[in-house]
């Protein structure tokens, strides 16, 4: 096959000597970029070529290109009479100086000229830019002379780190030798250490930005940590440093620096290069952009598009971000290692020394440029695994730092580990680092070079392990670390504003070993199919003896990680009014200590989650179950019978009515039913009576009442009007209209029939909804609603969506109907994708089944929805008939279905003649 001719050849041999028309070389130009970016990407997604290859390939089509269009404006702009030919260089920098190009990054470029650029170099540079515009291309430049592209370099680290990968494209040569002769000498005379003191900093800021871990579930495969951008990192400091091309330049000990790189290590980052960049064109194909971040819905087109399919309990996109968090868990170990080599072969040892002392060398350690390292020669990772967890913990307790050789050797020998599993001192020093001070950082470590791993074999499973949610930030093992660090920071009273009830518990805990071994433990069996929580707890059992635990605190551990669940399930999703709530997981828990320990772990499992998940609210509801389970296990709670219960709600609802006359008390006392009374203490019932009064004597037919409460993060908003069915719905409709989140409801018609219902409601950013136009707004809405005034069908979908990217995450709908749970209700919990007006539509289901509704509880993870509806029938009995339960179920599965268009759908239409009706 013959290969196409370059388009500048084509451009040079006009008919007659003469150059194109402009239009006509645009043309011809359009239709070899076309060509060159249709034939990359075949090959790129034919797998003829991996993400490199197609990178470099796209740079060198480019080159001939731009060849092309500098040959092209040098005929349409000629020189003066006399005059030179061209006298500046066309240099590529950036990037595309690097000769790696994206589908759609930009083309950086210099316009480099001995002096100051003339006015045809003016012209001929303007000429250009505007053809590269014309073409669609992105384009950054800059048109200096060598001495300002020196002068600029020195004060700029953005310019000076582009010139680093300067390249010569077309043009007059001399410039660029030139520029390059000073360039050495400005590298010289500014010396390596300035130069990577402001990389460092770059890169600090970068990753402050994008994200400190190289494991969040949406990253970013330029910018963000363990992503190209690091590895480019390192490569424009061994630039810098020794001049070198390419990577593979520092294997060997006659390379710069005396054998920086492996051949092992050289593999690993071209690995990652590969890798990350193959990521890259994936996604700027899929978008037609320069996208960098994997979002969630890019995540499986990118999966199936790199040939990524399910693998036992594994869908195909779990296994390319575990595939992605395992390079960049590469790329952070090859900083971590490689970048002090660099500084040290660059700039020569520290200054500082530091002599040994006996009990440093009596652990089988050493001092090298005051940092720690096993004492050579004879001891070494390799024979004594053990030093690995020796020299964490001497850094640790002396706050020394450990050699970049050493962590270098630990990655190397971290297989070793597998010898230290059942050895007592290998317990000793891990249980050590994993209770002591700072264990995240050194459980960081520990899983950054492989060590954990090969020491706890199950661990494996959930290194870089996602959960294609949106609920969880963080991979599994940066998860379990990251809580781990959170139980340090509540013993050390860091969190006692926000989780002052696990804080004062913290210091009680006799079982602490057995805390942070569940916490390591708890979400280990992730990824295997299943309940995580039953197969951790079978896990727990082999593992903990492993560790050198009692069969006491295997017990317990395991007991831990079975139940880590429970308290949070039962805060959020459970009534804890109900006193067959709080008696049943007090028959679960059996023990205060066991309590206390489920209640720390359970605070630290959910900070750990990420920075949205806690709130004021949440941390309220677990302090309530606390309280009320702790106050059964200590014998002070024996639920005496509803009548007795009652009859002291309203003694203790009386001596707040110190303003009510006797006539007034009583019709108060005489309106609500018992379960009214059991659910709200004394000054919240007197604030009830002084609104009924107030409505009763002015004759309002509504009337709506907020109250923020700050401590609990949520806003209090009470509704007082005729009671009807689908008033939950409606008033649900509304306050989704207005923007409030509802996270808890309690429904209560009087003897008078009105409806009493309270609302705990949240802003879009988890707070409490306390903005005073916006509170009056909802009123407004709950009256046009109820009136039939509101559209709710039309005004919610007005209502902002999520965004795109949130889409590809299924959540499947679920409908479970519980008559245990309850003595009195039958609890019905739905599982579904949140969106405004979810609420709406399956209350309004539950209404039109003709049941009452009596508390609604009302948690999001993510954009999963789980919504708890205690009810009952219309003759105040449980619903265990299964013919009045099936085609319930089947219409909140249709409720928790996408809305349908308007007109269409059956839920739709009922709640229509519903609304008519009433």
């Amino acid at each position: 096959m013959v290969a196409a001719e370059p388009a500048h050849v084509a451009l040079e041999l006009a008919p007659g000597g003469e150059p194109l028309p402009r239009e006509a070389a645009l043309a011809l130009l359009r239709r070899e970029l076309g060509r060159v970016q249709a034939e990359v990407q075949r090959i790129f997604e034919a797998r003829e070529t991996q993400g490199l290859g197609a990178a470099r390939r796209l740079s060198a089509r480019m080159d001939r290109i731009m060849d092309a269009i500098q040959s092209y404006a040098a005929l349409m702009v000629p020189p003066s009479k006399g005059a030179l030919g061209l006298d500046f260089a066309l240099v590529a920098t950036g990037g595309y100086g690097r000769g790696v190009l994206a589908p759609h990054s930009d083309i950086d470029l210099l316009f480099l000229s001995q002096k100051e650029p003339g006015p045809r170099t003016r012209r001929l540079v303007e000429f250009m830019l505007y053809m590269l515009w014309d073409l669609g291309l992105k384009v950054g430049h800059a048109t200096r002379s060598v001495k300002d592209c020196v002068a600029e370099a020195a004060k700029d680290l953005t310019v000076l780190t582009a010139l680093v990968d300067a390249r010569f494209l077309a043009g007059d040569p001399a410039p660029f030798t030139n520029f390059q002769s000073e360039f050495q000498r400005l590298r010289r005379k500014g010396g390596f250490a300035p130069f990577l003191s402001a990389k460092r900093a770059e890169r600090a800021a970068r990753h402050a930005r994008y994200g400190e871990s190289p494991f969040l579930v949406e990253p970013n495969v330029k910018e963000g940590r363990g992503g190209l951008r690091d590895l480019q990192t390192l490569y424009w400091l061994a630039r810098y440093a020794f001049g070198v091309q390419k990577m593979p330049e520092l294997v060997g000990p006659d390379s710069p620096g005396g054998g920086l790189l492996t051949e092992l290590e050289a593999r690993a980052i071209r690995r990652a290069w590969n890798f990350l960049w193959t990521l890259r064109f994936h996604l700027h194909y899929v978008t037609g952009r320069a996208e960098e971040r994997l979002t969630f819905d890019l995540q499986p087109v990118v999966a199936a598009r790199m040939g990524y399919t399910r693998h036992g309990a594994q869908d195909g996109t779990e296994r390319l971000m575990k595939h992605l968090f395992l390079t960049a868990r590469d790329v952070a170990r090859l900083s971590r290692v490689l970048e002090p080599a660099i500084e040290r072969a660059a700039l020569g040892p520290p200054a500082r020394r530091r002599e040994g002392d006996a009990r440093i060398s009596a652990m089988g350690l050493a001092f090298a440029d005051g940092r720690l390292v096993a004492a050579p020669p004879d001891r070494d990772f390799s024979h004594e695994p053990i030093l690995m967890l020796r020299i964490m913990k001497a850094a640790r307790d002396r706050a020394l730092e450990i050699h970049p050789l050493a962590i270098r050797a630990m990655i190397r020998h971290h297989r070793r580990a597998e010898a230290l599993r059942c050895d007592p001192e290998a317990n000793a020093l891990f249980m050590d680092l994993l209770m002591g001070k700072d264990a995240a950082k050194w459980l960081r470590l520990l899983n950054e070079v492989g060590f954990l791993q090969r020491f706890i074999p199950e661990w494996q499973r959930v290194v870089g392990l996602m959960q294609f949610d949106t609920y969880h930030v963080f991979t599994v093992d940066e998860h379990t670390i990251e809580a781990i660090g959170i139980i340090q920071q509540i013993e050390a009273g860091a969190l006692n504003e926000v989780a002052p009830v696990a804080t004062e518990l913290a210091g009680q805990l006799q079982s602490r070993r057995a805390l942070y071994v569940a916490a390591l433990l708890h979400d280990i069996a992730k990824g295997r199919g299943g309940d995580h929580s039953e197969l951790g707890a079978r896990l727990a059992q082999e593992i903990c003896p492993r560790l050198g635990m009692s069969a006491e605190e295997t017990e317990t551990v395991s007991w831990l990680v079975l139940h880590h669940l429970l308290v949070s399930h039962t805060a959020f999703k459970r009534d804890i009014e109900d006193p067959k709530t709080i008696l049943d997981i007090a028959d679960q828990v059996q023990s205060p200590e066991r309590l206390r320990l489920l209640l720390v772990l359970t605070v630290a499992d959910m900070r750990a989650v990420g920075p949205r998940v806690w709130n004021a609210w949440k941390a309220t509801l677990l302090r309530e179950v606390y309280w009320r389970v702790s106050e059964v296990l200590a014998g002070g709670m024996t639920v005496p019978e509803r009548d007795v219960r009652v009859a002291r709600a309203k003694e203790a609802a009386t001596a707040e009515l110190g303003g009510f006359a006797p006539g007034e008390r009583d019709h108060f006392l005489s309106l609500g039913y018992p379960g009214y009374w059991l659910s709200f203490d004394a000054e919240t019932h007197a604030r009830h009576a002084h609104l009924i009064r107030e409505a009763e004597a002015t004759g309002a037919p509504l009337t709506v009442r907020s109250r923020v409460l700050a401590d609990r993060g949520v806003t209090e908003v009470t509704v007082y009007c005729t009671d009807h069915p689908g008033l939950f719905s409606r008033i649900s409709g509304a306050l989704a209209v207005g923007g409030a989140s509802i996270v808890d409801a309690r429904i209560h018609t009087l003897t008078n029939g009105m409806a009493l219902d309270t609302f705990w409601v949240q802003d879009s950013a988890g707070g409490a909804y306390d903005a005073p136009h916006r509170l009056a707004r909802l009123g407004v809405l709950i009256e046009q609603a109820l009136s039939g005034r509101l559209n709710l069908g039309a005004e919610i979908g007005k209502v902002r969506r999520e965004p795109a990217r949130l889409a590809a995450v299924t959540v499947p709908p679920r409908v479970v109907v519980d008559n245990h749970a309850s003595n009195t209700h039958t609890v019905i919990e739905v599982n579904g994708r949140d969106r405004p007006g979810l609420l709406h539509d399956v209350t309004g289901a539950i209404s039109e089944h003709g049941l009452q509704i009596a508390s609604a509880h009302i948690t999001t993870y993510g954009v999963r929805a789980v919504d708890v509806f205690y009810v009952k029938d219309v003759f105040g009995l449980k619903v265990e008939n299964e013919r009045k339960l099936a085609p319930l179920r089947l219409a909140l599965l249709e409720a928790l279905s996408p809305p349908t268009p308007p007109g269409g759908g059956m839920i739709a239409s009922n709640m229509r003649e519903a609304a008519a009706r009433a």
